[in-house]
C-alpha cells in the first residue's frame, strides 16, 4: 500500500545514503563543514514512514533538520531554524485541533486541490507552506520549503494521525536547546548595483543556516548568471581582486628605471603619482626622485565587498 502523501503528491526525494544535504544540494557531511556538530536526534515511526529530527550546530547557529524516509528508502528533508521550529510546533497544535474536528473522510466532499487548511511561515530568504490535505489514501500535512528568487523546493509529508507525536518530539528538542537561532544578529548590508557598458552587476547579501553569503549576479538583456561567495572567504576574494588591480596598473603604466635625478620635469605619471617620474620640486629646487607606483592594497578598504 502506498504511503499517505507520497506518489502523485510529488514529494521531492532522493535515495537515503546516510548523508545530509541542504535545500540547495550542498552536502552537510562533506569536508566543507568540519565545524558542524550534531547535538541530538530523535526518530519517529509513523505508519510506514520514519522521521528523523536532528539538532545541528555550525558556526552560524543551530537548526533542526527534518528527514522523512519512506518504506522504499527514499528520503525527503527540510531545514528549520530553531525559531522557525518553534513556530512550526505551534502550528502543529492548531492543525491537530482542526483535524480532530473533522468528520470521517468523505470522497464526495473533497476540495478540488485537496487542501483542508493552510498556513505559511517566513524566515530570512525561505518560505514554508503548511497544507493539511486529503486524497484517496487519507489525510496528511505537507510541509514545503522554498527559497525566494528561485531555487529548489523540498517537502515532507506527515500523516495526520502523527501530528501530535511529531509536535511532542519537536517540543522536547526545543525545551533542551531553546528557540534562539544563534549566529549573526546584526542588520545585513543593503544590496549594491554596478553598470558597466551593457552589463549590470548586482551584489546581494543573504543568510541561511549555512551562514552569510554574497550573491553576485551578472545581468544582460538575454543573459543572467550568478555566483555565491561565503562570507568566510570575502577577505581572500578581495585580496585576489586587489592583487590583479595592482598588477594591471603596473602593466599599463610601467615605470622607467632610468628616469629620475636632476633634469626637466617628466611627463605626468599614472593617476595618483606626485608629478610623474623625474618631476622637479616646487619652487625650483632639486629634481624630485621617481615616485613608486601606488599600492592598491593600501587603499582598497573603501571598495571592500
Amino acid at each position: 500500500m502506498s504511503d499517505i502523501g507520497s506518489g502523485d503528491e510529488g514529494i521531492s526525494s532522493q535515495k537515503y545514503h546516510g548523508q545530509g544535504m541542504d535545500a540547495g544540494g550542498n552536502n552537510f557531511d562533506s569536508g566543507q563543514q568540519p565545524q558542524e556538530q550534531e547535538l541530538a536526534t530523535k526518530m519517529l515511526q509513523i505508519q510506514s514512514k520514519r522521521f528523523y529530527l536532528d539538532v545541528k550546530q555550525n558556526r552560524r547557529g543551530r537548526f533542526i533538520k527534518v528527514a522523512e524516509i519512506g518504506a522504499d528508502g527514499r528520503r525527503s528533508q527540510i531545514f528549520l531554524a530553531m525559531s522557525t521550529a518553534a513556530e512550526f510546533r505551534d502550528h502543529l497544535s492548531s492543525f491537530s485541533d482542526y483535524y480532530s474536528s473533522l468528520g470521517p473522510p468523505n470522497p464526495d466532499n473533497v476540495p478540488d486541490d485537496g487542501k483542508l487548511k493552510s498556513e505559511m511561515m517566513l524566515k530570512d530568504n525561505r518560505r514554508y507552506y503548511l497544507d493539511l490535505k486529503e486524497n484517496s489514501r487519507g489525510r496528511f500535512l505537507r510541509v514545503s520549503q522554498t527559497i525566494t528568487r528561485g531555487g529548489p523546493r523540498s517537502q515532507v509529508a506527515l500523516p495526520a494521525q502523527g501530528m501530535i507525536e511529531f509536535r511532542d518530539a519537536l517540543t522536547d528538542l526545543l525545551d533542551d536547546f531553546g528557540v534562539d537561532d544563534g549566529g549573526f544578529k546584526g542588520e545585513l548590508p543593503e544590496g549594491r548595483h554596478l553598470r558597466v557598458d551593457n552589463k549590470n552587476f548586482y551584489f546581494d547579501i543573504g543568510q541561511n543556516n549555512r551562514g552569510i553569503y554574497m550573491k553576485v549576479s551578472e545581468v544582460k538583456s538575454n543573459f543572467r548568471t550568478a555566483i555565491t561567495v561565503p562570507e568566510k572567504c570575502w577577505t581572500r576574494f578581495r585580496d585576489i581582486l586587489a592583487d590583479y588591480c595592482d598588477k594591471m596598473c603596473r602593466a599599463q603604466h610601467p615605470q622607467d628605471p632610468h628616469q629620475g635625478g636632476a633634469g626637466p620635469a617628466g611627463p605626468a605619471g599614472p593617476a595618483g603619482l606626485a608629478g610623474g617620474a623625474g618631476g622637479a620640486a616646487a619652487g625650483g629646487g632639486r629634481a624630485g626622485a621617481a615616485q613608486p607606483a601606488p599600492d592598491i592594497e593600501a587603499g582598497r578598504g573603501a571598495s571592500r565587498i
